[in-house]
């Protein structure tokens, strides 16, 4: 089911989220299909369950999506419950990025260029996987969210003032992307 993506504004994309209880297998199993489907119709990489109002450490990527700009992403998915961020590198790498919660705002945000995640996937079998280049952007991306962080929350000030109005704009509804989205 094409679940709505909650809009800047919205109190549960500022939440903490919650561990997912991973006995609940039949709730996360449907949630993350719902999730899946609802990226799809987007035309997403990823999404984190707060973006569909649930506040449970549940992210999902997909790279096919940029594929053609990264071609090493061709095929590439995860599943992440309960993601932990074990390791980040010191260097980092500079990307433009944009998200399904604030539509129509890109802004460069710097973040590590390595990272080490332990994270049950849609099997709920444990992993401990090393990311790099976009595929590492998106899981910091996707794992912000579980935190209540947003990208915008880690551009320049200058720059945060420079989209001031378009993210007030976004948080009263004044935005109509082709996707199903909710305010509150």
């Amino acid at each position: 089911m094409v679940l709505p993506i909650y809009l800047y504004g919205a109190e549960v994309l500022r939440e903490n989220a919650a561990d997912a209880d991973l006995a609940q297998k039949d709730y996360l199993t449907s949630l993350v299909a719902d999730m899946q489907e609802t990226l799809r119709s987007a035309d997403g990489c990823g999404l984190a369950a707060p973006q569909v109002g649930v506040s449970l450490r549940v992210l999902i990527v997909d790279g096919d999506v940029v594929s053609e700009t990264y071609d090493y992403l061709k095929g590439f998915r995860r599943t992440m419950i309960n993601p932990v961020l074990l390791e980040a590198s010191e260097e980092t790498r500079e990307y433009s990025e944009g998200c399904l919660s604030v539509p129509g705002i890109y802004a460069d945000v710097r973040r590590p260029a390595k990272i080490k995640v332990e994270y049950y996937d849609e099997n709920f079998q444990k992993q401990v996987e090393e990311f790099d280049r976009f595929a590492c952007r998106m899981i910091q991306h996707e794992m912000d969210h579980l935190d209540g962080n947003l990208f915008v929350d880690r551009v320049a000030p200058v720059r945060k003032k420079l989209i001031g109005r378009k993210l007030s704009g976004i948080a009263r509804g004044k935005v109509s992307p082709r996707y199903k989205t909710r305010s509150k």
